[in-house]
């Protein structure tokens, strides 16, 4: 096996036995030093919020959106994300909504918005993207929107609902109406890295000066993942992955034994990135950190 090329923190930073699994952080910066993170709490079956001034001790989490049962498409809802709406209005949440219909999984995204930080009201009752495509087979999910060039832009996740398979991406002028890239998906595994044989999963991507960042979780089998990250000039084609792959690796006989999964970055200062992710043993899910380097590009 490998080594991690990021320096990992021993133990989680948030999440424990009695907040149950939490997974697939997003972590932002908010305009008043704080650091925000969105996560899926799953015995609440909602999505959560919590702050930090450090990025190691977060508040206790507060339930941001609960799922609409009477929907008929979000029996549950997690694996959202969080930016301020590029009008001022508040924040912008994409999430995904699931439900099992005969034993299969269909997960689709949806759109919220909260005015004072914390309660999200829906945007809309019906998802604003759906699995159409026979690659997206029954699920699209894990949105990760940036504002960018004057456009909404999203990376999702599309595929099997227990694990997804594909990275795709589609672009908006409202957040709402969403028009799918034509040469979806725009990343896909590539079996010959023994760290991504068997599949690819969610996104966070930072926008840099010679272009995008993406930061990914690669499959060795479906029970077992890293994470690992790739470059490209405009955050659609020509992905390369970086020669630090894979940067977070499961540590055998520790909390994040199995998988780890979703990471979301925020680059500091000095250069270094900060990533959290979500550590797997058993059916035990918290959020760790790790911190390191990705060299420029060459």
């Amino acid at each position: 096996m490998e080594l991690s090329s990021f320096q990992k923190y021993p133990s989680p930073v948030f999440g424990d036995p009695s907040t149950g699994t939490v997974f697939d952080a997003f972590v932002r910066k908010q305009p008043d030093g704080r650091l925000r993170m969105d996560v899926s709490w799953r015995p609440r079956e909602s999505c959560a919020g919590t702050f930090s001034r450090d990025g190691m001790h977060w508040s206790d989490p507060e339930i941001t959106l609960c799922p609409d049962k009477a929907s008929g498409w979000e029996d549950i809802v997690n694996r959202c994300c969080v930016l301020p709406d590029p009008a001022g209005k508040g924040l912008l949440m994409w999430y995904t909504g699931q439900v099992w219909d005969g034993g299969r999984g269909v997960s689709k995204i949806g759109i919220a918005r909260s005015y004072d930080g914390v309660r999200f009201e829906r945007v809309q009752k019906a998802p604003v993207l759906v699995p159409e495509m026979d690659f997206e087979k029954e699920s699209v999910m894990n949105p990760f929107v940036m504002f960018d060039g004057g456009r909404f832009r999203m990376w999702y996740a599309a595929g099997e609902t227990y694990e997804p398979d594909v990275i795709c991406y589609a672009e908006s002028g409202d957040g709402i109406n969403w028009t799918k890239y034509a040469g979806n998906p725009v990343f896909s595994a590539n079996p010959e890295n023994e760290y991504e044989q068997e599949r690819i999963g969610a996104v966070d991507i930072l926008k840099e000066e010679n272009g995008y960042l993406m930061f990914y979780i690669g499959y060795r089998d479906v029970h077992t993942a890293c994470i690992c990250a790739a470059r490209s000039k405009d955050g659609i084609t020509g992905w390369k992955r970086v020669p630090e792959n894979p940067l977070v690796l499961p540590t055998p006989g520790a909390w994040d034994a199995d998988s780890c999964y979703k990471p979301t970055v925020v680059k500091s200062g000095d250069g270094n990135y900060r990533l959290w992710y979500n550590g797997r043993h058993g059916g035990d899910e918290f959020i760790g950190y790790a911190e390191g380097r990705i060299g420029a590009v060459q």
